[in-house]
């Protein structure tokens, strides 16, 4: 699938002055700025009849009473061609009960809807819960900024997990510097200052933070704080400046003028942040628990500084575990003291400042538009299921996963002898050398892409991943040497079997489908040679692997009988290793699971095809369906199999660390499920893990740099690993040659006659 090119984001967007408007336009900013050649532009609200000067990116205006405007905006998208609208949801900035305008908008579109939920309302309305529900069947994807969000949509709401996108408020990305410097330019020098910013309005708990500076006073004279902000727009037009005037009323009954300094400005960015950087202490004395998302309270934590909140909900999970200080509501006495003790506890405030800060950085604006891209992405994959869904076997050229194939990585991973193992980063790392698994990948993938559609690789690249294979062949001991080191020496006589079944493999596809006539007349013979010792293994591994060589080999050899005895016996080997452990509930060849599970499925429904044996296909199938169950997360994306799981008996399996490999093979099992039985669940299941490389994920992280053609090394409880090494490359690109000839397909496969498997 192209890229997207335009991304329409409705919303309000500045000048007009609301939390909303901010939002929006940074996250226009910040998803423009993601790539260059992204057009992103802003569809805003205006409200009550204003007017605002709005930048070049606003390209259309709606009139929040206006019905018409919404009508009219539907069609402009549609014309436009948008790829996704992103839509900024809050109840008060829609007309008609509820918000319920908008629902006309949505309700015309033709691209993905992706929503952003800047309130979830736990005791909604009857109207608000009619919107709501009818808000998010319109949307693809809905966006939270909050765990508790995403609580609450599943259980006020009843939305699907699947459908739900935790993606935290963005912030700058502001280097971290001691106060002193901005203090000194906005004339708060030798003062400590607690600041408060936002719009205000009797929501936001200003008087208990005035009430709470007589106590801060008794033990840091020098403290001031300073409230930075307009009123709200609407409290103005309604009560005009009553608010503030109450509160300066307050400030002076406590006498406390000279420590409490109201701003009453709206401020650009630049200077929002300065006013930041030279706060000591940032508070947020809300009211209000339903408070899902704060801007303010964002901002100041990834500025490094320390909080003292009330607990509504976005500040209990960002501030939790020490990350902040939280106080009751209303309670002046708690937040004077807390406030009171972190100005006078250097290494505390410090130590909490530097955690903000560090903890922040997954959290700047240019994460955010990454996490925003790969849920307009998943939102295209999902719109694309539902087709599968609704018309049974098509054609997948609309899948996401049928993007361009980028092999600068790859490429860079080589050098004159072959692919390296390992990578810090995306930078190769030659410490550890090169190994025959991986060159052997790199064959496959060579020969995957001689597919048509797609740009084979040099003839010199090639060779070179043969050439390191005809190295690796030890024929004093039957054996592929698997490692070498950066010198090009060898570090054993002899690598494991599965090394051998994987070497095999690759030989065997060579052997088919290389370009180069030569070429497939040495992998044939190479393959004859090493392919006798196989039957001595023990390996279920290496038994798979070298059927999928063998069926490579045998449709290029067909007259090797004793190939074909060979591949009998291997098959009939797996199918003993099956029934001697297969119970109702555990459906699998060994007592537990570990690495490229998929392949062993997927080698008996190949072998089945090729012979014509409806047992071994029927084995293949069963075992890849159950594979599924333990592969699949309960909210629907794939789930490989966790490194730290590997070998547990009869466990399920462990979450973490998970790889690429597991991704490949799976994707490939299923496809050649497809092939044998037609049945098009096979097709969306391949889509559906491919996925898992764009950020369709536990951790919602894509894994992959399309436009480098990178992919990481895999899944950590908490992080991908950054490092980028030859085999996380190799599996990622073999899947996506595998899912872009499955986009080329336009019509079902039915299964003949005499391999249809009744009830598998």
């Amino acid at each position: 699938m192209t890229p997207f090119r335009r991304i329409a984001v409705i919303g309000n967007s500045l000048p007009r002055r609301c939390g909303i408007a901010t939002f929006t336009t940074d996250l226009e900013r910040a998803i423009s700025y993601s790539r260059s050649d992204l057009e992103v532009s802003i569809v805003t609200m205006n409200d009550h009849g204003q007017a605002y000067d709005y930048p070049a990116s606003v390209v259309l205006q709606i009139k929040d009473d206006a019905i018409e405007d919404y009508v009219r905006a539907a069609a402009f998208l549609n014309a436009g061609r948008f790829d996704v609208v992103c839509l900024q949801h809050e109840f008060g900035i829609f007309g008609g009960e509820a918000g319920a305008h908008i629902l006309e908008l949505l309700s015309a579109l033709s691209m993905p809807v992706v929503t952003t939920l800047h309130t979830v309302l736990a005791k909604p309305t009857a109207a608000q819960r009619a919107v709501m529900e009818r808000l998010v069947e319109a949307s693809s994807k809905i966006i939270v900024m909050a765990n508790k969000g995403r609580e609450m949509l599943r259980s006020v709401y009843r939305v699907p997990d699947d459908k739900i996108e935790v993606i935290p408020h963005g912030i700058p990305d502001f280097p971290f510097v001691e106060p002193d410097a901005a203090k000194a330019k906005l004339g708060f020098s030798g003062r400590s200052v607690i600041l408060t910013f936002g719009l205000l309005s009797p929501s936001k708990g200003i008087e208990v933070m005035i009430d709470a500076m007589p106590l801060i006073l008794e033990r840091r004279a020098d403290a001031v704080y300073v409230v930075l902000g307009a009123t709200h727009p609407n409290l103005v037009r309604d009560q005009g400046e009553a608010y503030r005037e109450s509160l300066m009323k307050r400030v002076r009954e406590l006498g406390v003028d000279d420590h409490v300094v109201f701003l009453d400005q709206f401020v650009d960015q630049a200077t929002l942040l300065e006013f930041i950087s030279m706060s000591d202490v940032y508070v947020t004395p809300y009211l209000n628990e339903a408070q899902m998302t704060s801007g303010t309270l964002a901002y100041s934590f990834g500025l490094g500084k320390p909080v003292v909140s009330t607990p509504y909900w976005h500040a209990l999970e960002l501030l939790g575990d020490g990350r902040g200080v939280i106080v009751p509501f209303g309670n002046a006495v708690a937040v004077g003291k807390e406030i009171a003790q972190l100005l006078t506890d250097g290494p505390r405030r410090q130590a909490m400042r530097e955690r903000a800060y560090a903890i922040s950085r997954s959290m700047t604006w240019e994460r955010t538009a990454e996490h925003y891209m790969v849920a307009f992405e998943n939102a295209r994959h999902g719109d694309w299921l539902k087709v599968v869904a609704r018309t049974g076997p098509v054609a997948v050229a609309h899948s996401p996963a049928a993007s361009d194939m980028q092999l600068d990585h790859f490429l860079s991973m080589c050098d004159d002898t072959g692919l390296f193992q390992h990578a810090v980063r995306s930078v190769p790392n030659r410490d550890h050398g090169y190994c025959v698994d991986d060159n052997a990948r790199a064959l496959l993938l060579a020969c995957a892409l001689n597919n048509p559609g797609e740009t084979r690789l040099s003839e010199v690249l090639t060779a070179r991943f043969a050439a390191f294979v005809q190295h690796a062949w030890n024929p004093d001991t039957g054996r592929f040497r698997n490692f070498m080191g950066f010198n090009r020496s060898w570090l054993e006589d002899r690598g494991s079997e599965d090394s051998h079944g994987r070497t095999l493999w690759a030989l065997g596809e060579c052997a088919r489908r290389d370009a180069s006539p030569s070429r497939r007349r040495w992998a044939a013979g190479l393959f004859a040679e090493a392919l006798p010792v196989v039957e001595t293994f023990g390996s279920p591994r290496a038994l798979a692997f070298t059927l999928l060589g063998l069926d490579g080999y045998c449709a290029a050899v067909r007259d090797d009988a004793r190939a074909r005895e060979i591949r009998h016996a291997l098959a009939d080997r797996l199918m003993a290793a099956l029934a001697s452990v297969e119970t109702p509930d555990w459906i699998w060849f060994e007592e537990g699971l570990a690495y490229d599970n998929a392949r062993l499925s997927q080698a008996l429904i190949l072998t089945g095809m090729a012979t014509e044996a409806p047992d071994y296909l029927a084995a293949g199938l069963r075992s890849l369906r159950w594979l599924m169950t333990q592969q699949t997360a309960s909210t629907g994306h794939f789930r490989p199999i966790g490194t730290a799981g590997f070998g547990e008996l009869r466990q399920a399996p462990r979450l973490f660390d998970q790889q690429p490999v597991e991704a490949a093979a799976t994707i490939a099992a299923c496809l050649t499920a497809w092939r044998a039985e037609g049945q098009a669940e096979w097709k969306a299941i391949a889509t559906n893990v491919f996925a898992w490389f764009l950020g369709r994920n536990d951790l919602s992280i894509a894994l992959v740099d399309p436009e480098t053609g990178s992919c990481r090394d895999g899944l950590h409880p908490d992080r991908a690993n950054e490092n980028r090494g030859g085999e996380s490359v190799v599996s990622y690109l073999l899947g996506l040659a595998d899912i872009r000839q499955l986009a080329r397909v336009n019509v079902s496969v039915t299964p003949s006659a005499a391999l249809r498997v009744v009830g598998v």
